[in-house]
């Protein structure tokens, strides 16, 4: 029990950032994986928990280790045009993620109350907005980490549904693999939707605001941080059952609309909101209630995290102060950021562009984007000079580098495809 106490109370960081990655851009995703390839793509969030968990207990320990989030880190190692190039890329990605995620969360809102899209709109913004800028960190923190649990609608909702269990199994192993470009689009899409730069970003910096919360280190990048092996051990459970959680709720949207959409002849889901309003007449009213109240939730938890991490980002790319444990009149550049990346995303749900596409085609830009990224995290997590004693070791550098070249490989094979 005393051990259980132990594991619960060290949830932190990873956990967030797990559930985080099945936001509704996530949701989209799977919802079209399991519609467009049935149960053949099952496999998936099987090989992609390992490798993920080893990235982002490369990113938690970066944080733990220097007391910087990674734009930091780059920015006083790697030169600025290293460090611009990354911050670009995650700044277009997320603020497309943000409307997006934000129109997802506004039309499932829809689908329940009968309230108008726009209204809801602005409410979910200004709601999100209000928490992250007026909400103590340990506070929001621990919103953040109740939020996590509408994740348990979408596996809830699979055991509602009839499954084919023995296919369920077989598909779960046995790989089943195309280099058709429908296939490797999909296949870019949900490498991009999981091992997400965003992710990246916001764990390293939420490491480190965890250290200042326990008074650890005095600011962000000032100060030695008086992490202990403790801590260290806290951080890769906390990762490895965040990551877990984050792999097992993409396995049963799969699972589920495999078992529903593609098994009635639909196979191209245009939103998240779709795949819920598409499981009313096939799984009843209560699943698509869960699936929809799910994509709310989620919402609610992956928003603030897409925005925070570009604001962090952008931040320490020009040495600002950052972070939530700041007062807005001590770190308006970063709460300034945080509520243009919002407002910018807002603004996108009025472009003519389908929300679906957005969402589908960011997961793969992020895809293609995290290659270029990962490099970087394996060239500042293996260097001495700043991990000492805590480089990475030798199989993590193996998963490191098996997971860069199979999001490169994937991603070249797609754009010869295209070509």
């Amino acid at each position: 029990m005393n051990k259980l106490k132990r594991i619960l109370k060290s949830l932190g960081p990873g956990f967030i950032t797990g559930a985080s990655d099945d936001d509704p851009s996530g949701i989209a995703t799977y919802s079209q994986t399991g519609a467009q390839f049935g149960y053949s793509q099952l496999w998936t969030p099987i090989f992609s928990y390992p490798f993920m968990t080893v990235v982002q207990e490369m990113c938690g320990r970066i944080g733990l280790v220097t007391g910087k989030g990674l734009a930091g880190v780059i920015r006083e190692n790697y030169g600025r045009k290293v460090l611009y190039f990354a911050v670009s890329l995650l700044l277009i990605a997320n603020v497309i993620n943000i409307g997006a995620n934000l129109g997802a969360m506004a039309s499932s809102a829809q689908l329940i109350f009968g309230v108008p899209f726009f209204p809801l709109l602005l409410l979910f913004t200004l709601t999100v907005i209000f928490l992250e800028v007026f909400f103590k960190y340990k506070t929001y923190a621990s919103i953040l980490k109740i939020l996590t649990f509408s994740l348990f609608a979408y596996i809830v909702a699979g055991f509602m549904i009839h499954q084919n269990w023995k296919d369920i199994f077989y598909f779960s192993f046995i790989p089943s693999v195309s280099f058709q470009k429908e296939y490797l689009l999909n296949i870019v899409a949900i490498l991009g939707t999981t091992i997400s730069p965003y992710l990246f970003f916001w764990q390293a910096d939420e490491e480190v605001e965890e250290e200042k919360e326990k008074k650890k280190i005095r600011s962000p990048g000032k100060g030695i941080p008086l992490f202990t092996k403790i801590d260290i051990k806290d951080m890769r459970i906390d990762t490895t059952i965040g990551m877990f959680f984050s792999n097992l709720v993409m396995f049963f949207i799969i699972m589920t609309t495999a078992s529903t959409l593609n098994k009635t002849g639909i196979t191209n889901i245009q939103t998240a909101t779709q795949a819920a309003e598409a499981l009313r007449p096939i799984a009843g009213n209560f699943s698509f209630l869960l699936f929809a109240l799910g994509i709310i939730g989620t919402g609610f938890l992956s928003v603030p995290i897409l925005a925070g991490s570009a604001s962090y980002a952008f931040s320490e790319a020009f040495g600002w102060k950052a972070g939530f444990s700041q007062k807005f009149k001590r770190a308006h550049g970063f709460y300034s950021v945080l509520v243009i990346a919002m407002l910018v995303g807002l603004l996108i749900n009025f472009s003519p562009i389908e929300p679906f596409r957005m969402l589908y085609y960011t997961a793969v830009i992020n895809g293609i984007c995290a290659p270029f990224l990962l490099i970087l995290i394996m060239l500042i997590s293996n260097n001495h000079k700043i991990m000492g004693n805590y480089k990475n070791s030798i199989p993590v550098n193996i998963m490191g580098v098996i997971i860069t070249v199979v999001m490169g490989g994937a991603s070249i094979f797609l754009l010869l495809t295209i070509i």
